[in-house]
C-alpha cells in the first residue's frame, strides 16, 4: 500500500477497522480499492466506460418509446398546454433529484445511528419494485405498438388481450436471454441500441413536422399550444397538469441505471455521477423538443386517446402523417422500445443481485450467484424475468390495471432515490463529507427542492382520473394498492422478523488480520463512512 492509496485520493474512508483496506490476492486498481474500502469485493469485470454507461442509462430512459408509451397520461390528462409547461416544470425538479439522489448504500451510510439497516431496507425494496416493473411495462407497451402496426395494415384486425400478453411474454424472454450474456456483449448491444435511440429521436423530431399532412393551418397556433389545457380528468386544471407529470417522471426514471452498473464501470467515482447527470440533462432537453413537435402537430386529442388502435402514439402518427410515413416512425419506435426494455432488464438484474448479496430476498443464496462463464448475475436476471411475466397478467384486468405499472415505476424509483436526500438534508447537515463529484453550496437547496417535489407527487400519482359516481373498479388508480401493499408488507416484515438478521450493506471481503461480518456501516461516523455527494458514492450503490 502507498501512503495515499486511491481510495483516499477519492475522498473515501474505509469502513473497515482503522480505515484499513484488505490485501487481495492481486494488486487492486483504483476502482477496486475504492470498492474494497467500502467493504465489497469486485465481482464483475469493469468493461463499461462513461459512454457505454451513459448508453445503458439512455437506453433505459428510452425517450422516444417512453414518450410513446405514456402519451395517454401527458396529452390525455392536460392537453398541449399541460404537456409543454408541465414538462418544463417537472424536468427542473427531476434534474434536482438526479443531481442529489442516492440509493440503498447511501441510505444505510447516511441514516442516524441505529437506523441504517431500516433505511437501507425500505430504500432497497422500493427501488427493486420500481426496477422489476420497468421491463414488463416497457414490453407491454412494445407489444401494443407492434400489434397496433398490424391494425394499421389491416383495419379489420383488433388485438386481443391474450395476443398482447403472449407477445409481451415472448419479448420478456428475449430480453432475459440478452441480459444473461457477458458484460462486454451487453455493453456493445446497449451502445448500438442507445446510438439508434438517439438517431431515431432526431429523425422523429425532424420528420413529423416536415412530413405532416395537416393543412389550414399546418401547425397549431402557439397561443393554442401554450395556452390550452384540455382537461381529461374530473379534477381542476392545476391538478390535471400535476397528474400529467406521470409521463415525465416515468420517462425520466431510467437515469439512475448508471448507479447499478458502477461496479462494471471504470473510474466509477466520476463516470457514474456524470452519466446520471448527462442522461437526465440530455433526456430532459430532447424530451421537451419531442413534446413541442407533438403539441404543434396534433389535430384532435380525443381521437388520439380513444382510437380503436389502442395505442395513442400510433393513433397520433396516423392522424398527422401519411400511412407509410406513420408506419416507418412507428417501426423506429418499436426498435427503440426493444433496446429500452433490454436496458431495463439489465439494470433490474444488477439491483436484484446487489440486494441478494446482502440477503434481502428469500432464496438470496441462489439469486446472488455470478455465472462462471458469463461473469454476470444470470440467476438474478431470470428471477426478475419470471416476476415480470407474472405482473403481465394484469393485462387481463384491463387497461387501467396494467397502466398501474407505469405509476408504480415512477413512484417507487423516485421514493428510493429521495430517501437518502431526505436523510442527508434533514439529519446529516454539515457533517456530510463531499466526494470527487459534488454540488458544493447548492447541495442542500437542491436536495430540499427534490424532497418537496417527490412529497407533492406521491399522492398526485395515486389519483384516479374520475371521481364520485364515475369512479368504478375498472377506472380506479390501483397504484396505491399495488405499490403500497408490498411496501406495507415488507415494513411489517422488518419489524416482525427482518430486523433480527438484516444488518444493511455487508462486508464480504475477508480481512487478512481480523475476520469481520455483518454491517460494517451502521454506527460509523457519517463524515467518515460516506464517499461523496450521494450520486458519487464510489461503490456500485449496489441497488
Amino acid at each position: 500500500m502507498t501512503d495515499k492509496p486511491p481510495h483516499r485520493e477519492a475522498a473515501v474512508t474505509s469502513v473497515l477497522p482503522d480505515g484499513d483496506v484488505p490485501i487481495g490476492d492481486h494488486p487492486f486498481d483504483p476502482d477496486e480499492e475504492v470498492l474494497a474500502a467500502l467493504g465489497y469485493r469486485q465481482e464483475f469485470r469493469r468493461e463499461f466506460s462513461l459512454w457505454t454507461t451513459f448508453c445503458v442509462s439512455f437506453a433505459v430512459l428510452g425517450l422516444l418509446p417512453s414518450f410513446a408509451s405514456t402519451l395517454f397520461f401527458g396529452m390525455g390528462y392536460a392537453g398541449t398546454g399541460g404537456m409543454v409547461w408541465g414538462w418544463i416544470v417537472a424536468i427542473v425538479f427531476i434534474q434536482c433529484v438526479a443531481m442529489s439522489g442516492g440509493l440503498y448504500y447511501a441510505a444505510a451510510v447516511l441514516a442516524p445511528e441505529g437506523y441504517g439497516p431500516f433505511a437501507a431496507w425500505i430504500t432497497g425494496w422500493s427501488n427493486w419494485i420500481g426496477q422489476v416493473t420497468a421491463a414488463p411495462s416497457v414490453d407491454y407497451a412494445l407489444a401494443a405498438m407492434i400489434l397496433a402496426a398490424g391494425s394499421i395494415n389491416n383495419p379489420a384486425y383488433t388485438p386481443t388481450n391474450y395476443q398482447v400478453f403472449l407477445l409481451s411474454i415472448f419479448i420478456m424472454l428475449l430480453h432475459g436471454c440478452i441480459s444473461s450474456m457477458p458484460t462486454k456483449w451487453i455493453a456493445n448491444f446497449n451502445s448500438v441500441g442507445s446510438s439508434f435511440n438517439i438517431l431515431a429521436l432526431f429523425i422523429v423530431i425532424i420528420m413529423v413536422p416536415a412530413g405532416t399532412n395537416r393543412s389550414n393551418p399546418k401547425f397549431t397556433p402557439s397561443k393554442d399550444v401554450w395556452g390550452t389545457i384540455t382537461n381529461g380528468t374530473e379534477f381542476p386544471d392545476g391538478v390535471a397538469v400535476l397528474m400529467s407529470f406521470i409521463s415525465v417522471i416515468w420517462t425520466m426514471s431510467g437515469y439512475d441505471s448508471a448507479f447499478h452498473l458502477s461496479e462494471e464501470c471504470s473510474n466509477a467515482n466520476i463516470a457514474s455521477p456524470r452519466a446520471i447527470v448527462l442522461t437526465s440533462g440530455v433526456g430532459g432537453l430532447l424530451g421537451w423538443f419531442l413534446q413541442l413537435v407533438v403539441a404543434y402537430t396534433v389535430e384532435n386529442i380525443d381521437d388520439v386517446i380513444t382510437s380503436p388502435l389502442g395505442q395513442p402514439w400510433a393513433s397520433y402518427l396516423l392522424q398527422v402523417l401519411p400511412q407509410k410515413t406513420a408506419l416507418a416512425i412507428l417501426s423506429l419506435t418499436i426498435c427503440c422500445a426493444f433496446s429500452m426494455g433490454q436496458g431495463c432488464m439489465v439494470a433490474a438484474s444488477r439491483v436484484a443481485f446487489a440486494y441478494a448479496r446482502d440477503d434481502c430476498f428469500p432464496g438470496s443464496k441462489i439469486w446472488k450467484r455470478v455465472n462462471k462463464t458469463t461473469r454476470t448475475p444470470v440467476n438474478a436476471v431470470w428471477f426478475n424475468c419470471v416476476i415480470g411475466m407474472l405482473m403481465l397478467l394484469l393485462i387481463f384486468a384491463g387497461t387501467v390495471a396494467i397502466s398501474a405499472l407505469f405509476s408504480i415505476g415512477a413512484i417507487a424509483a423516485f421514493v428510493a432515490f429521495t430517501i437518502p436526500i431526505f436523510i442527508r438534508v434533514f439529519f446529516v447537515g454539515n457533517r456530510f463529507r463531499r466526494g470527487p463529484w459534488h454540488l458544493g453550496k447548492f447541495s442542500r437547496p437542491i436536495g430540499t427542492a427534490s424532497v418537496a417535489f417527490v412529497a407533492l407527487m406521491l399522492p398526485i400519482l395515486c389519483l384516479p382520473s374520475v371521481v364520485g359516481q364515475d369512479l368504478t373498479p375498472d377506472l380506479m388508480n390501483w397504484t396505491c394498492l399495488v405499490y403500497g401493499g408490498p411496501m406495507i408488507m415488507v415494513t411489517i416484515w422488518w419489524f416482525v422478523d427482518a430486523h433480527k438478521w438484516f444488518k444493511g450493506p455487508k462486508v464480504n471481503i475477508e480481512h487478512k488480520m481480523l475476520s469481520r461480518s455483518g454491517n460494517a456501516v451502521e454506527g460509523a461516523d457519517v463524515d467518515q463512512a460516506t464517499s461523496s455527494n450521494t450520486p458519487s458514492i464510489s461503490k456500485d450503490i449496489k441497488d
